[in-house]
């Protein structure tokens, strides 16, 4: 069947007992759906999405900003210049999503590499005495690490003028500034991924419903989920019986999970968060910016609004995005609606709610001041990277909504995380995947992780399969980004793409 066509579950609930219900039609249902209908063939396979499109929500290609989160530039990812750790773990789940893609690509199951992945370098700017001691010493960290090992470094103006002209254009040079790059970085379409990896599924079989909303999930006596909602085409309820979920809703997936009175996530609450870019298409201006340029956060700032200018390929169309400026509402889905916040209010999660609001008093003046910021005052921080910025070339753009997770935390009551979690139900019969970034990136990493929690039993007989398609998996052979790529003469050499 074709993926973007829609099925009607037809009214009531479906006494047919499908094996897998994925909820969302993102990169990550798709990246779920593609790993299970090539593991296990038999099995039926549905995707259940509310909007008439895939990908319209946070993984549509510009509800973010189609970096291949590997570590290379994110300075979020190490406030400590001497700790690497978690750079280095995000790099070595980014390349086990290259080499995913590249085992699809080579099988036939997913298109040309140009089709989704652009290689784009990654770049940091820093300015000031103070960041570029920061910097010089990340880049000494980063070096000994093979993933790292082709980074450059440098304080010399002439230099960070050859790697990214337009951060130069104007500037009077009085202030210092270093700047690191790594030329085999990437830009994703993920939601060019996202259809992608669809068609892989359904071509095996799988089906895809849209405009099925999901309201309700319960588990019976039987051990299995009755998935429950309304189908938006016709307006009849739907219900369809499986073994096993998996919420990919985004910012939704916390209200179905605690709907499904999944006991793991007791205590758990949502911050919604969106962002707004500026955006050119301007020909002249897209074609002396070939970089993704990341730079320190603002202070009071959240690890999410690290300033960038990137070069983005959509559609095979280049153009330019710089931001991000933080928003508000109380929507967890762009297209989602004002109440939805106060749907996943709990006695449970008072508490941890409140203290974030108490603990991050800085990070609401920053929203405050980022609401109430005029358009002129948002330029001011593109010329910040690009002195030269002609307003009348930029047009603002509302990206994705995130909803960023709140813990329980047993000293501090409750804590805000930035990043990707999975939860998983004791049973393993339901999971869903809660949090933001660096998460379309790693979306095969965490699968893995689903994978094996979830389906133990069955786990060491997909191993074989896992291995050829990530051959990266539990620190394996193919570690190493460099070393893959003049090693082998793979498709794109494992997407770098050649």
């Amino acid at each position: 069947m074709d993926h973007s066509e829609s099925v009607s579950a037809g009214t009531g609930v479906d006494r047919d007992v499908v094996d897998v219900v994925l909820v969302g039609g993102g990169i990550m249902s798709a990246t779920l759906g593609a790993l299970l209908a090539r593991l296990q063939p038999d099995w039926s396979i549905v995707m259940l999405e509310r909007l008439d499109e895939l990908a319209g929500e946070s993984s549509g290609p510009w509800s973010n900003a189609g970096t291949g989160h590997a570590g290379l530039c994110e300075l979020n990812y190490m406030p400590d210049p001497g700790d690497s750790a978690k750079a280095e773990d995000i790099g070595r789940q980014f390349h086990l999503s290259r080499q995913f893609w590249a085992s699809l690509v080579e099988g036939g199951d997913l298109p040309a590499p140009a089709s989704f992945i652009s290689p784009t370098p990654h770049m940091d700017v820093v300015f000031g005495d103070r960041d570029v001691d920061y910097l010089r010493r990340r880049f000494a960290t980063l070096r000994r690490s093979p993933l790292f090992s082709a980074m450059e470094y440098t304080e010399d103006p002439e230099t960070i003028r050859r790697w990214a002209p337009l951060l130069m254009d104007g500037r009077a040079g009085t202030e210092s500034m270093a700047a690191t790059r790594y030329a085999g970085g990437t830009d994703v379409d993920f939601g060019a991924l996202t259809h992608a990896l669809t068609a892989a599924m359904t071509a095996r079989g799988a089906q895809v419903r849209l405009r099925h909303e999901v309201t309700g999930l319960s588990r019976g006596a039987d051990g299995l989920w009755t998935v429950t909602g309304r189908d938006r085409g016709c307006g009849d309820r739907f219900g369809i019986r499986s073994r096993f979920v998996f919420v990919g809703a985004g910012g939704y997936a916390l209200k179905l999970l605690q709907k499904a009175r999944v006991p793991e996530v007791r205590g758990y609450a949502v911050f919604p968060l969106g962002a707004q870019f500026l955006r050119t298409g301007n020909p002249d201006v897209v074609a002396r910016h070939d970089a993704k340029v990341y730079s320190q956060a603002s202070v009071g700032a959240p690890p999410m609004s690290v300033p960038h200018l990137d070069r983005r390929v959509v559609e095979g169309n280049p153009a330019l995005m710089f931001g991000p400026y933080a928003t508000f509402s109380t929507r967890l889905l762009r297209r989602g609606r004002l109440v939805d916040l106060f749907t996943t209010v709990r006695l449970h999660n008072i508490a941890p709610l409140l203290a974030v609001g108490v603990q991050n008093l800085p990070l609401v003046r920053y929203l405050i001041g980022e609401l109430l910021a005029s358009r002129k005052r948002k330029f001011a921080q593109l010329r910040r990277f690009y002195p030269g910025a002609d307003p009348a070339d930029w047009e603002l753009v509302q990206a994705g909504q995130r909803a960023q997770l709140i813990k329980p935390h047993p000293r501090k009551i409750g804590v805000l995380t930035f990043g990707t979690e999975l939860v998983t139900g004791a049973d393993g019969t339901i999971a869903g995947l809660l949090g933001a970034s660096p998460g379309a990136s790693i979306a095969p990493s965490v699968m893995l992780d689903l994978l094996a929690g979830c389906f133990p039993a069955r786990h060491q007989g997909w191993a074989p399969t896992l291995l050829a398609l990530m051959p990266g998996v539990g620190g394996g052979a193919d570690t190493d980004p460099d070393a893959v790529d003049l090693d082998v003469d793979r498709t794109g050499r494992v997407l770098g793409v050649a």
